[in-house]
């Protein structure tokens, strides 16, 4: 039995025993929601989110690109692989890095 976690996401098909899905767990979710592109998935259950934005100078009046990466928990039933464009949401920390989750995949 899927929970919905109120951000307006599908609920995926498969079902997971994993107490750190946001879906069939019991991880809530809360705060920033992040879309971004996997760059790496080689950790067990970890993916590597890299978000491109723009960052105003306000010397220069223009705007330059910046990238940050983030680590986010990959739970079963989703299973994001490498170049997906995902969606992750805030939880509490799951270890020293891990303080998303990955709630949805928007393009594979």
């Amino acid at each position: 039995m899927a929970r919905d976690i109120g951000l307006g996401v599908r609920i995926p098909e498969r079902e997971c025993s994993d107490v750190n899905c946001p879906f069939h767990g019991t991880l809530p979710v809360r705060g920033q929601v992040i879309t971004g592109k996997v760059v790496s998935d080689r950790m067990n259950g970890t993916v590597v989110v890299e978000r491109n934005y723009l960052h105003y100078v306000k010397k220069y009046k223009r705007y330059e690109k910046r990238s940050s990466k983030l680590h986010a928990h990959n739970t079963p039933c989703i299973n994001a692989s490498v170049g997906d464009e995902v969606k992750i949401a805030e939880c509490r920390p799951l270890s020293k890095t891990k303080t998303f989750v990955v709630v949805e995949v928007l393009k594979a």
